[in-house]
């Protein structure tokens, strides 16, 4: 995940390219409102609270607060990833408030806003995929 403190600018073309061949095979029958919005964002995969989450990294507010309204195409994204029939469903929605220093989520388990200090993975368990 990007840290907060890393310009912009800085040249994350394969997180995007790699963003990008996922809306398109995943969300190829979305609808092109959304297809447009998970443009802008960044997806990645981590591991919190023991259990593996699907990231989209928003570039505002506005995006993460729409797509937190919207989270029933994200469903089956860890299995789609990773093959792991075991994963979770769980999806965060963030956007990092330059305010406080700290990223904003919708966590689609709990159904509400948290925030975290980073979008950092917790240490993987050694069994996992």
């Amino acid at each position: 995940m990007s840290n907060p403190q890393t310009p912009q600018n800085k040249d994350r073309s394969l997180e995007q390219a790699l963003t990008n061949k996922i809306i398109d095979d995943y969300f190829e029958d979305s609808e092109s409102w959304l297809r447009a919005i998970l443009r802008m964002c960044i997806f990645s995969l981590a591991y919190i609270d023991g259990e593996s989450v699907f990231i989209v990294e928003c570039p505002n507010q506005a995006v993460a607060k729409r797509l937190s309204r919207k989270t029933y195409p994200f469903r089956g994204m860890i299995y789609f990833l990773t093959d792991n029939f075991e994963g979770s469903d769980r999806t965060l929605f963030c956007y990092h408030d330059d305010n406080k220093g700290t990223w904003r989520c919708f966590d689609t388990k709990t159904h509400s806003w948290k925030s975290l200090k980073n979008l950092q993975s917790s240490i993987m368990p050694k069994d996992y995929p």
